[in-house]
This record gives structure tokens, C-alpha cells and sequence, in this order.
């Protein structure tokens, strides 16, 4: 029997070694607990929540109260789109980022299969998937400053 992590504590756990002395709430922590045996990690991004399985981002948890790009975001490529769309038909581009096609992909908040369409991608995630993650680029690092 797999133990399970507390959703909460994974974000709490991955939130303090950013230092950050408040926890913050976790959108959806039901996917966490379906990605649970691949220990994923959780970082703040965009006043959402980044998961990562290793190196890899893999999802965004996003739940601003209303917005249109409320829900799971997928981090995904262009060339999947279509076999994406075949498994998860809900899914669109984000709009938060402009308009047009975005690798980024979301399983509205407000679909109606929701919830069964999020537990499909943590399948996707658990098997592998190559159309689900990507490796971040590595942040540039700051230049020091010349000395005045």
C-alpha cells in the first residue's frame, strides 16, 4: 500500500525552501494526489501552482475565482494539440498570455467534464507521456554590476 502525501504538505514543503513563511492553498489538490507516487514537487508561479515530476513541468494549477483560464494547464507543445484534443476534448489554448495558439493548453475550471479530464492528463503524467512536460530553459543569471 502506497502512502499518500498531504497535498498540502508537498506545496507547504516546496514553498519553504523558497522561503516563504505563509503556505499558500493549493488549486485542485486532487492532482497532486493523483501524481503522488511520482513525488512531485510544487513552486509558485504567476500566483499559480507549478508542478513538476523531476525536472519537468508537467502542470499548472490556476483558480483565480472566475477567470476563463481558471483550471488545469498543461504544459504541452503545439505538434500534440490535436491527439491532446482527442483524449481531452475540452481543452484550448490560454488566453492569459495573448491571443492565438499557445503550447500552453488548460482543461477549463468551468467544463463540464472537468474533473474526469484532469484525472486523465495525471494518467497521461503517471505513464510518460511525451506530450505532457517540458524541461524549463535555465534562468540567465544576472551579470554583476560594475563597480561606479
Amino acid at each position: 500500500m502506497v502512502k499518500r502525501r498531504d497535498p498540502s504538505a508537498i506545496a507547504e514543503e516546496a514553498l519553504g525552501k523558497r522561503g516563504s513563511a505563509t503556505p499558500r492553498r493549493v488549486p485542485f489538490a486532487f492532482v497532486l494526489d493523483e501524481l503522488d507516487a511520482l513525488a512531485p514537487t510544487t513552486r509558485a508561479m504567476f500566483g499559480c501552482t507549478a508542478v513538476y515530476v523531476g525536472p519537468r513541468i508537467v502542470l499548472v494549477l490556476r483558480d483565480k475565482q472566475g477567470s476563463a483560464d481558471d483550471g488545469v494547464w498543461i504544459a504541452t507543445t503545439a505538434e500534440h494539440h490535436a491527439s491532446l484534443r482527442h483524449e481531452l476534448p475540452s481543452i484550448r489554448s490560454i488566453t492569459v498570455f495573448g491571443p492565438g495558439e499557445s503550447g500552453w493548453q488548460v482543461i477549463p475550471a468551468a467544463a463540464e467534464g472537468f474533473e474526469d479530464e484532469a484525472l486523465r492528463v495525471c494518467e497521461l503524467v503517471r505513464r510518460g507521456d511525451p506530450r505532457v512536460g517540458k524541461i524549463p530553459k535555465p534562468k540567465k543569471k544576472k551579470k554583476p554590476s560594475a563597480p561606479a
